[in-house]
């Protein structure tokens, strides 16, 4: 029996609508907490940027896009009224409870289109919360939130929600697919030896932290030669960042593994400590809770929700600033000490199994979607 049957109150038909294709930032999320919807009894449809990497994960994660969005953010009148008129015949010919709704682009459309539909939105990232007159006037005609982290909420009460409803809830995490081993076949592949391996997964962009973790692991190299930092992903940033590491002799230590997406599972059993100095813009970061689902200690800066996902010397360490002292004490801290390290990663393992598996997260954003229908309008 769902747990929908089981409270006595009657399966939803929940609307994801994200104007997003690619996938980062809120595609895995929105999938994650579909697939725990569904687990739950409730009917979930999906609206996305037709023809992009989202589209396809999402086919094979079993939900097919509804046709008829462009949900494109450029100014087009067209392709808004078209979309807004796609909204609102879906929400009627399939009787949807909740519109949920999670960049400002879709938000707007779902404000225009969801008629008798409860209006939910998630904020992903600190800078989505738009603090304008016209951002205000649609947080009012919102019926409820949620925030990945706790400054987030703050900032999205502040901009016109109201505290009463905005509620922060943690990110979500696959964490079944993590945990199953694969780590020594795939150090063979990287050719890494028998050293402590520290692993960071970001896209190579700005404001990643990547320089500041090349430093600080720089430092670390005095006392463990054979230590190895892999980069996991792919950007715009890969050739200043492979420069840096030139310059700094670091070439045969610091391994750029490109983007790994199927094979991740191993990559992440294949490090001692995970490594994270920067958000993306999905600022419940993920990357550190899929560490964590693998049982790996995180060393993170305090930034986005990592403060809160990451518990200071039970889960992980929490490092302050940007320093490369601090990131290498950090990293020192826990290469050092692997039995404590992986007590910290078994601990990680726990809060995840616990708090952001989706059937969990879907139970938490199920609540809000009661409470916000309590609060909609009819018609």
């Amino acid at each position: 029996m769902s747990a929908a049957g089981v409270a006595g109150e009657r399966p939803l038909v929940v609307l994801q609508l994200v104007a997003n294709r690619w996938w980062t930032g809120s595609a895995d999320p929105v999938i994650q907490l579909s697939r725990g919807l569904r687990t739950r009894g409730h009917r979930v449809l999906l609206g996305v940027i037709p023809g992009g990497p989202f589209a396809d994960k999402a086919r094979a994660a079993g939900f097919v896009p509804e046709p008829g969005f462009a949900l494109e953010a450029r100014f087009d009148p067209r392709g808004w009224i078209g979309d807004v008129w796609r909204l609102r015949r879906l929400v009627e010919a399939e009787r949807v409870d909740v519109v949920h709704v999670h960049h400002s682009h879709d938000h707007w459309v779902g404000r225009l289109g969801h008629r008798g539909a409860a209006l939910v939105r998630t904020f992903h990232n600190l800078r989505s919360v738009a603090t304008g007159p016209l951002a205000r006037a649609l947080y009012r005609a919102t019926d409820g939130a949620m925030a990945v982290s706790r400054a987030i909420a703050e900032r999205s009460a502040a901009a016109g929600l109201g505290a009463a409803r905005v509620e922060t809830i943690a990110g979500v995490v696959d964490a079944e697919r993590f945990g199953g081993g694969g780590g020594e076949a795939m150090r063979k592949e990287l050719g890494v030896g028998p050293g402590p391996v520290i692993g960071c997964v970001s896209r190579l962009a700005a404001h990643r932290g990547h320089e500041a973790l090349i430093r600080g692991f720089s430092l670390l190299l005095s006392e463990y030669p054979d230590a190895r930092l892999l980069l996991i992903g792919k950007g715009e940033m890969r050739g200043p960042l492979g420069t840096l590491v030139e310059d700094l002799a670091l070439s045969p230590s610091v391994l750029f593994t490109g983007y790994r997406d199927v094979d991740l599972p191993a990559v992440l059993d294949a490090l001692d400590v995970f490594a994270l100095m920067g958000a993306g813009s999905d600022e419940s970061c993920r990357a550190a809770l899929e560490a964590m689902a693998a049982a790996r200690p995180v060393a993170a800066r305090r930034v986005g929700a990592l403060g809160e996902a990451v518990l200071h010397r039970k889960t992980g360490l929490l490092i302050e600033d940007d320093r490369p002292e601090s990131v290498a004490r950090a990293l020192r801290a826990l290469v050092a000490d692997p039995v404590r390290a992986r007590a910290m990663g078994e601990a990680g393992r726990q809060r995840v199994l616990e708090e952001c598996t989706p059937t969990r997260h879907a139970a938490l954003v199920e609540g809000v979607y009661r409470r916000a229908l309590g609060r909609a309008s009819p018609g």
